[in-house]
């Protein structure tokens, strides 16, 4: 969400599209990485999420306060980053996925501890 922000900051306003997204921990995808590149069936790996969805606009806006950093941010589709056809659950996992544990919040917390 923090990464949206940086790339779509303008004159002092982000915007972000007020899509729905499921994130994963860095922790959480290397591990799922390197048991399917040793796994039984190297390469393939099932598809990977956080345990629960976020809206990207509030994930920001909880990112940039977790940091003291002060953004005014605009929901908006005409960010550049995503379109409208990832609005709704376009951007979130199918149901055979294998989900990480990390909650945002908990990652949140914790890389802010760690900064």
């Amino acid at each position: 969400a923090e990464m949206v922000v940086d790339r779509t900051i303008r004159d002092g306003v982000a915007r972000i599209p007020p899509l729905l997204v499921q994130p994963v921990a860095a922790a959480a995808a290397a591990q799922a990485l390197a048991e399917a590149a040793a796994g039984p069936h190297q390469g393939r790996a099932p598809d990977l999420a956080g345990p629960r969805p976020e809206d990207l606009v509030d994930m920001a806006r909880r990112a940039l306060a977790a940091r003291g950093r002060r953004v005014a941010l605009a929901p908006t589709w005409r960010s550049g980053v995503f379109g409208v056809e990832a609005a709704g659950e376009a951007m979130l996992p199918g149901p055979g996925a294998r989900l990480a544990p990390t909650t945002f919040d908990a990652w949140l917390e914790a890389s802010a501890a760690s900064a």
